[in-house]
């Protein structure tokens, strides 16, 4: 458990390794995450990798090879594990590192532990092969498997000179939105390999795309680059409105969700400027330009930016 010894805080030797397991499972599985984190101090950074940690085994249930069922009874499980977590029944010599990370870290800050709730429900939907009609549709579950993530990681970071928390989760949820449909875009191969189709039906109609992803040339007909350019826009927007959460978090704070939406919004215009790329392999940033956007945020640009903008463009 963490404790306070003469004023200052203490934490105990088996919570201290549940961390470090959380921390390297967090630098192996995610690197852009683990770019943003890495500007943070220990505590908040220990934090957001044991959330990471939590959510990368609830994302490892949905994606693996185990039938339906099977992967529907595992996130049950999770899910009873996250009830005693929230009810205080994991000591610190539990044999599960993440739990005991993500209790001790759910003493330290006011995370909204509901939102892994959330994530959950945004797995089973996975797990269940549900389609989205509409954006609206997709809108709830991105705010389930991503949105949910931006609001537990404010109560990491807190809020700054006084800014209303409200606000400000809505922004963190509005961010979140923004990353996954960057990766929705990015992937479309991918899943379409998996069964998977994200994007709303009324969008891949519009544009004759309905007939799915299932080589690296778009279907025989379509526009698939004015399908791309329209998801663009709307990531773009979502981008805009979610980075007014810069200017009311602190200056580390600011800087790792900096860090982590810039390498999202730059993967977002490498493929607006080349759409068939993501039929072709994995969009990806080369390590010196996530140094980059790193950097960038440590230096709080975008914040500064955004601050002056009426719209909260970065």
């Amino acid at each position: 458990m963490s404790r306070t010894v003469n004023g200052s805080a203490h934490t105990s030797g088996p919570v201290l390794a549940a961390y470090r397991y959380c921390e390297a499972v967090t630098g192996h599985e995610a690197r852009n995450f683990a770019y943003g984190i890495r500007l943070l101090p220990a505590e908040k950074r220990q934090a957001m990798s044991a959330l990471y940690a939590f959510s990368r085994r609830v994302d490892d249930i949905g994606d693996g090879e185990l039938p339906p069922e099977e992967k529907a009874e595992r996130l049950d499980g999770t899910r009873a594990l996250l009830t005693r977590i929230r009810a205080g029944e994991v000591a610190e010599d539990d044999t599960d590192p993440v739990a005991v990370a993500l209790a001790d870290a759910g003493r330290r800050f006011p995370l909204p532990l509901e939102g892994l709730d959330e994530l959950i429900d945004g797995v089973l939907m996975d797990v269940r092969g549900e389609t989205y009609e509409t954006w609206d549709d997709l809108a709830v579950y991105c705010r389930c498997v991503a949105g949910a993530i931006g609001r537990l990681s404010l109560g990491v970071f807190g809020t700054a000179n006084g800014h209303d928390h409200a606000r400000a989760a809505e922004y963190a949820d509005t961010l979140g939105l923004a990353l996954q449909l960057t990766n929705i875009l990015r992937d479309v191969r991918e899943d379409a390999g998996n069964g998977r189709t994200y994007l709303p039906a009324q969008d891949l109609a519009k544009f004759g795309c309905a007939a799915g992803f299932h080589s690296d040339t778009p279907p025989p007909g379509s526009d698939f680059a004015g399908l791309v350019e329209f998801e663009v826009r709307r990531a773009r927007a979502l981008f805009a409105t979610g980075y007014r959460l810069l200017p009311m978090l602190d200056r580390r704070s600011g800087a790792c969700v900096s860090a982590m939406a810039g390498i999202y919004r730059r993967l977002l215009e490498r493929i607006a400027a080349d759409p068939e790329a993501v039929l072709r392999g994995r969009v990806s940033l080369p390590g010196r330009e996530k140094a980059y956007v790193a950097v960038r945020g440590l230096a709080g640009l975008d914040a500064r930016r955004t601050a002056r903008s009426p719209r909260g463009d970065a």
